[in-house]
């Protein structure tokens, strides 16, 4: 099993997935020609594709999937709420609806959503498994709550959002009302948040921490990384970062 990000940030969001032959994408907040090109950087093609999976609705995680989707014959697969909240986007489209904690098999990989507060209809993340290893992924939740704790401990790897650090955002120049809502308890977590997670569940599996959807205005690369490493009192090159523009190259689960 293995996993790759095309980018990750609020300019646009998608993460490659794979077990055996199946690869799927978790969001995919790119146009069509800039979704195939950062395909191609990680040696895929959406024909290769078995799926595209959602979170939400946000213009940031759901941009490019129904075009996507529909150039390819590629299945959908997101919650109601999601789809209702874009449902002229998905004429055409293999839609299959998800709903939180019932898992999804597609092909070699088990998906499990689950709920998360954040600003959306009906907003879910995920846990993927091939039956060895599990990859947990947490992004656009305003809060740590224990339903999330309970599917992320243990992981073979975590995707954990670090939006943004505190101090940077309320002296930042974004309007109050924006401030107000990407800190509170439906927005996004911040560095300190992030890692307070990581007191909560068990870690002692993990192989890989990668932070996602840093705000380019409101946060450093470096202060999430501190504050991760901090967390699992590791070294902090072992933290990975998953860039708005690079992405992340490919990280693969072995065992150990």
């Amino acid at each position: 099993m293995r996993f790759s990000s095309l980018g990750s940030g609020s300019k646009g969001n998608g993460l490659l997935v794979e077990a055996g032959a199946t690869t799927v994408l978790l969001d995919c907040g790119f146009g069509l020609a800039e979704c195939r090109s950062r395909l191609a950087r990680l040696g895929k093609s959406p024909e290769s594709l078995a799926g595209i999976v959602v979170t939400h609705e946000h213009s940031d995680h759901m941009h490019g999937v129904a075009r996507l989707a529909k150039r390819y014959a590629i299945p959908v697969y997101l919650t109601y709420g999601s789809y209702s909240a874009a449902v002229s986007q998905f004429e055409g489209c293999q839609v299959n609806w998800i709903m939180s904690d019932s898992p999804v098999t597609v092909d070699d990989l088990e998906l499990l959503p689950y709920a998360v507060p954040h600003d959306a209809r009906e907003p879910v993340q995920f846990v993927f498994s091939d039956g060895c290893f599990r990859l947990g992924v947490l992004t656009d939740s305003g809060s740590i709550t224990t339903h999330i704790c309970q599917h992320l401990t243990g992981c073979d790897a975590l995707l954990l959002e670090c939006n943004h650090d505190h101090d940077m955002l309320w002296a930042g120049r974004y309007p109050v009302s924006l401030k107000r809502r990407v800190s509170g308890s439906h927005g996004h977590l911040d560095n300190r948040a992030a890692a307070e997670l990581l007191q909560y569940i068990d870690t002692s599996r993990l192989q890989h921490i990668v932070a996602a959807h840093l705000s380019q205005e409101n946060n450093r690369r470096e202060l999430a990384v501190a504050a991760l490493a901090g967390a699992l009192s590791c070294a902090e090159d072992w933290i990975a970062v998953a860039e708005q523009e690079d992405g992340l190259g490919w990280r693969d689960l072995r065992q150990t």
